[in-house]
C-alpha cells in the first residue's frame, strides 16, 4: 500500500513539472527554437525533477529498501504518467495514438523513453546511492 501511494505521488510531482514545463515548451520555446530542439533542452529540467521527486518521495514515505518495493515505485508513477498522457492527447489534442507516435521526432521520442526508464528506475536507484 505503501508503494502506491508513493508511485502516485511520485506520479504528481513529475506529471505537474512536466504540464507546467510543456506549456511553456509549447507557446514560448518551440516556436522560436522549433519543437525537437525544445523537446530536448526540457529533458535536462525534466531529469532533475525526477532525481529531486524521488529522493523526496522515498524520504517522505520512509520506503523499504528492497527493490520490489522501490521499483514498484517507480513503475506505478510511469503508468499514471503513460496514463495520463494517453488520456491528454486524446482527449485535449484530439489525436489517436496512432497520430500522436507518427507524429513524434524519433530523436525526442528516444530521450523521453529514457526519461520513462529512468523515472522507474530512480526510487531503486536512490535507495543505492544511500547506501
Amino acid at each position: 500500500m505503501r508503494a502506491l501511494k508513493a508511485g502516485t505521488v511520485y506520479f504528481l510531482w513529475v506529471f505537474a513539472a512536466g504540464f507546467v514545463l510543456g506549456v511553456l515548451r509549447e507557446l514560448w520555446l518551440a516556436p522560436w527554437l522549433g519543437a525537437r530542439t525544445a523537446e530536448l533542452a526540457e529533458m535536462p529540467v525534466m531529469w532533475l525533477v525526477i532525481v529531486l521527486a524521488a529522493r523526496w518521495t522515498v524520504r517522505r514515505f520512509a520506503l523499504s529498501t528492497t527493490v520490489p518495493t522501490r521499483l514498484t515505485t517507480g513503475l506505478l508513477a510511469v503508468g499514471w504518467l503513460l496514463l495520463a498522457e494517453v488520456a491528454l492527447v486524446i482527449g485535449l489534442r484530439g489525436l489517436t495514438l496512432t497520430e500522436y507516435f507518427a507524429a513524434r521526432d524519433p530523436l525526442a521520442a528516444t530521450v523521453y523513453a529514457l526519461g520513462l526508464l529512468l523515472m522507474a528506475a530512480m526510487p531503486w536507484l536512490w535507495g543505492r546511492a544511500g547506501r
